[in-house]
């Protein structure tokens, strides 16, 4: 998303939700949301860390004056266990 930031690696937003750091990224980086909501939900592809922990309460997600946020790819799947698929 630096293409949007002006290649800024990190950038200081205000918010108490996820959802209210999402708007003020929009309101100051035009295009952020666009990226990470959809359906007024995270996009399917979008994972969300406050403070190192991953969040399961989306844009809900309570967020301090003082945390980290950050955007990253979700990860899901796994191999199964027990020998070969059938």
């Amino acid at each position: 998303m630096r293409d949007l930031t002006g290649g800024a690696d990190r950038v200081d937003v205000p918010g108490r939700t996820v959802r209210q750091v999402i708007e003020s990224l929009e309101a100051a980086h035009p295009g952020m949301k666009d990226r990470l909501v959809e359906d007024d939900r995270l996009k399917p592809a979008i994972g969300v860390a406050v403070d190192g922990v991953m969040s399961r309460l989306g844009l809900r997600q309570p967020v301090g004056e003082a945390s980290e946020v950050h955007f990253l790819p979700a990860v899901s799947g796994g191999a199964e266990r027990g020998g070969d698929p059938a």
